[in-house]
């Protein structure tokens, strides 16, 4: 987990200072009864944390001995709850990104090594060549929230021919199953490795990429393509041989610095997502339809800001896929001032926050879908941060449309 927090001692001084305002209009005794209230309720935080903490390390630990999807399931649904109980406690993002990857991670990996023994009673054999499982998406960027889907992928050695490629497509096809048993659900886009596109030995994984790059796919799929390596930018390592998924992700790097023209692609449709800023840039919502009064948080506000860092970090060579570490990394070799920097920063975590509680709003049943936000709806000091938050994704979007050159 990326360290994008003051220090401890900062923030206690901080906190303590602004108590210690409240005191000076104070008699003794009413200091008094104001720390010792202001104790009483720090020691409860400090007990509610400790809960949610000992309770997660439970559930932890019972995964890695797990030998049923039934209760792996269970345990999905036992800290997906927990992480919300904690979230509308602390509204930390930081900290419920870090949590929904760790055991994400640990439920996928248990997933694969029971499959791996489902097809080896079943007679199919044990894996003929080594293979590493890896993620992409939100799940690539250690950013995983409440609400998850498969943005899976399955790379493998080049040595095992016909064999090995029947190999795991039967086992795809059956994790993915399994997978959405324990709670992943299916992936809209199909990009999950029961999908040819998304699994294949390492030199079929290179093919395919230079492929993408050179434009020699079919054309009728160049958006498609695109949209493939875009997501693959992402791609993060969870389980298995780690020199192979190590390959394939310097790969994929290697061939979008290589290829300045397909960067620039990317880079062009970044620069072209809308934002959901209207007129004197005030927030913009829709005028009409089920959706009058909201805007598509996701479409119009998060996703331009996950795009644009992707593509600065891409361009300066910088490996990591977390956008705060991203943005963190571009700062220090100069691409971002440190106030540009914590803007951004900012921006990601205002606009995050609120989808994780249009996510908690679905699981709840007070909403339908967990994309479309009334900023009216909430304070205006709240409202005016997520128009703060896209002027910066619009300077952002700018100065990437000059570093590219884009007409």
């Amino acid at each position: 987990m990326p360290d994008i927090s003051p220090a401890p001692k900062q923030v206690v001084e901080g906190l303590l200072g602004r108590l210690l305002e409240q005191t000076r209009s104070l008699d003794h005794g009413e200091i008094l009864e104001l720390l010792t209230a202001f104790q009483e309720q720090l020691s409860g935080e400090i007990d509610q944390i400790g809960h949610f903490s000992d309770r997660r390390d439970q559930l932890l630990s019972e995964i890695g001995g797990c030998r049923n999807y039934v209760r792996l399931g269970e345990l999905h649904r036992e800290l997906n709850e927990l992480e919300m109980e904690e979230f509308l406690k602390v509204q930390s993002v930081t900290t419920l990104h870090h949590n929904c990857t760790e055991y994400r991670d640990l439920l996928a990996g248990r997933a694969l090594a029971l499959v791996e023994e489902e097809l080896l009673i079943a007679g199919t054999g044990v894996p003929p060549v080594p293979y590493a499982f890896l993620s992409t998406g939100s799940d690539g960027r250690d950013e995983q929230t409440l609400i998850t889907d498969q943005d899976h992928l399955i790379v493998y050695g080049d040595d095992g021919g016909e064999e090995a490629d029947d190999w795991f497509k039967e086992f795809s096809l059956l994790l993915v199953d399994r997978l959405e048993e324990i709670g992943f659900k299916k992936c809209t886009g199909d990009m999950m490795p029961s999908n040819p596109t998304w699994r294949g030995s390492f030199q079929q994984w290179r093919r395919r990429l230079i492929c993408i790059v050179r434009y020699e796919c079919d054309p009728d799929d160049f958006g498609k393509n695109m949209m493939n390596l875009i997501v693959l930018s992402d791609a993060r390592y969870v389980v298995g041989n780690r020199e192979l998924a190590d390959q394939l992700v310097e790969t994929i790097r290697g061939v979008e610095q290589d290829y300045f023209q397909a960067l620039w692609g990317m880079a062009k449709a970044a620069t072209e997502m809308k934002l959901a800023l209207g007129f004197l840039k005030r927030l913009w919502t829709e005028g009409s339809g089920d959706h009058k009064g909201e805007f598509n948080l996701k479409l119009l506000a998060w996703a331009p800001l996950i795009m644009n860092v992707r593509i600065l970090a891409i361009n300066q060579g910088i490996p990591a896929t977390n956008t705060i570490r991203r943005i963190e990394l571009l700062q220090q070799e100069k691409s971002f001032s440190a106030t540009a920097a914590a803007g951004l920063i900012e921006a990601y975590e205002v606009l995050t926050r609120h989808r994780i509680l249009l996510q908690i709003r679905v699981i709840k049943g007070i909403q339908k879908d967990s994309y479309y936000l009334n900023p009216y709806e909430l304070p205006a000091d709240e409202r005016e941060k997520i128009r703060q938050a896209l002027l910066r994704i619009e300077e952002l979007q700018k100065t990437i449309h000059t570093n590219f050159s884009i007409m």
